[in-house]
């Protein structure tokens, strides 16, 4: 795990997301305390819960940014689900245990992919000699002459000089029928379990492709590292950076916060919530890889709560995420910073693609400052949903350029305010108009 400091890492946050400082401390110091618990002697290790933190904030203004910037710099297992697509049991729909699931299927490609990096070297000399095999077949009249063949093509083929031959490889597949397995709710793993059993008991089917020695050499590296792997120690080390390391984070959290005397759909609502209580309060998930223990898993939960509260949540969840932080809603300042200081700043991302049509789009200050200050215009008037609006206002800008670009090829393009103006005013003064295009 890594041991970035707090200060560290709302550093690197502030490099994606403009804003939100107390949102950024909060998931720093939720990061920092899972690092500190693992130098804790392990009598107490085992003792110390992570604290939950549920953000509080309109759409748009990066609660969900946070948390998959934060996974990415902790390079933890990260899952994103939403409580709204969650139903109580009995209903129809997605069983809560089934975040857990997925987010030990992340951790299984994680950890099988460090795996295979680490025999990267072994898997490369096991494909060259297979490589070697398609290109020099059949038995030589000399042992000695055939080595000297072989070590021959071995140096032009790591030279490259035999990347463009082709040569025939054998790949095995399976001739198991597709399989469709209906079952209870709750019974994903049930169902991939039998599809597995009945897969292993069908003969696997060797099929000849022909293709160059450069991608032949790629797949035969991919095959080999995937045999060298050791499939249980995978699934050990991922049940266990899912137990330790993993981060769940719960989107819409307040779509399924009932009222007081709630009936109807509300009832329900609140059974969703004492479903996912029990996982988040910590307890044993089976899945097809073994029992997946949740307590030391950290939960992150983010919801509007335009019509709802925190509390209106049951006492039991509200309980379970002690670190409450309000985000705040962007405004043109804000807007402003969005567009340019970023990492991956939308204008940037903008001038690099009509670069491929070698035009070189140039964006003035002013020009920058307009199409804040319209986005924020057409938050106030219509539905704020936060920085997602500079998306909608820069797709309307671009686009007639976006659709003439292949044709006025190889020119610098300058945008001003008066070019924001011209192709925007008309749609937001009319606010019928800018309800339903921007």
């Amino acid at each position: 795990m890594t041991n970035f400091t707090p200060r560290e890492i709302v550093s690197e946050l502030d490099r994606y997301i403009i804003g939100q400082k107390e949102g950024k401390r909060a998931v720093a110091v939720a990061l920092r305390n899972r690092w500190r618990r693992q130098q804790v002697p392990p009598e107490l290790r085992d003792e110390i819960a992570p604290k939950n933190i549920i953000m509080i904030g309109p759409t748009g203004v990066g609660k969900t940014e946070i948390a998959r910037r934060l996974a990415k710099l902790a390079q933890a297992p990260f899952i994103k689900v939403e409580a709204s697509k969650f139903t109580e049991v009995g209903y129809v729909g997605r069983d809560v245990e089934s975040m857990v699931r997925d987010l030990l299927e992340l951790a299984i490609i994680m950890v099988k992919e460090e795996e295979a990096q680490k025999v990267r070297v072994k898997a490369e000399d096991h494909a060259e000699e297979r490589l070697l095999d398609l290109l020099l077949p059949g038995e030589a009249s000399s042992g000695e002459g055939r080595e000297a063949t072989r070590d021959k093509l071995r140096k032009l083929l790591r030279l490259g000089s035999l990347d463009d031959r082709y040569v025939e490889v054998e790949t095995e597949e399976s001739v198991a029928p597709p399989m469709q397995i209906f079952g209870p709710q709750g019974g994903e793993d049930m169902g991939s379990g039998i599809k597995e059993m009945f897969g292993n008991l069908f003969p696997k089917k060797t099929k000849r492709r022909r293709m160059k020695v450069a991608d032949a050499r790629l797949m035969l590296v991919e095959t080999e590292a995937e045999k060298l792997v050791d499939m249980d120690k995978v699934h050990t080390l991922a049940r266990e950076r899912t137990e330790q390391s993993g981060i769940i984070f719960i989107d819409e959290i307040d779509k399924i916060a009932s009222r007081e005397g709630g009936r109807g759909p509300e009832v329900s609502r609140e059974g969703v919530q004492r479903d996912i209580l029990p996982i988040v309060e910590g307890s044993t998930v089976n899945t097809k890889y073994g029992p997946v223990k949740t307590d030391h898993i950290l939960f992150i939960a983010a919801g509007a709560f335009h019509v709802a509260k925190p509390s209106d949540l049951i006492p039991e969840l509200q309980g379970r995420f002690p670190i409450r932080v309000e985000l705040k809603s962007l405004g043109e300042e804000e807007f402003v910073r969005i567009l340019t200081e970023p990492k991956n700043a939308l204008l940037r991302q903008y001038t690099a693609l009509l670069e491929t049509e070698e035009i070189d789009l140039v964006f003035r200050d002013d020009a920058v400052r307009e199409i804040a200050r319209t986005a924020t215009s057409v938050n106030d008037r219509t539905e704020n949903i936060g920085a997602r609006r500079l998306h909608t206002i820069m797709e309307k800008l671009l686009e007639d350029l976006s659709f003439e670009a292949p044709e006025i090829r190889e020119q610098s393009i300058d945008i001003d305010a008066d070019y924001v103006r011209e192709r925007l005013s008309e749609i937001v003064q009319d606010e019928d108009l800018s309800r339903y295009i921007l």
